[in-house]
């Protein structure tokens, strides 16, 4: 069964995913990486073990919303990039967080903060 229900309307997808699915969107939004790469960074966000039964259906279901493309590094290997509709959704699903944490000049002033401690 789908971890994402149904899309409905005109909402963003973002909206509509897991906060699983949206993690391998955001850990994606870095850099292409292979499945055992976004594991590791799944697991080490977690603080436990991810379950493969967990992580391909799930990378298979963004790459069939078309928020992930999917490529083969070699014949076992497969890479898993963000395509530009999986940025627009994490680009929303951060508009949307921010619409709602950002409440006055000092919240400003911390997102801020974080912003620029980030890159």
């Amino acid at each position: 069964m789908s971890e994402a229900q149904s899309i409905t309307g005109e909402q963003s997808i973002a909206r509509e995913l897991t906060a699983f699915q949206n993690n391998i969107l955001v850990i994606l939004a870095n850099e292409p990486m292979y499945g055992l790469a976004i594991k590791r960074e799944l697991e080490s966000y977690y603080g436990t073990e991810v379950n493969h039964g967990r992580l391909y259906p799930n990378l298979d279901e963004l790459v069939d919303l078309g928020l992930v493309e999917k490529s083969e590094l070699d014949k076992r290997t497969n890479q898993y990039a963000l395509t530009d509709d999986g940025y627009d959704a994490v680009l929303d699903g951060i508009q949307w967080t921010l619409s709602n944490v950002v409440t006055n000049d000092d919240r400003a002033d911390e997102i801020n903060d974080i912003v620029e401690d980030s890159y």
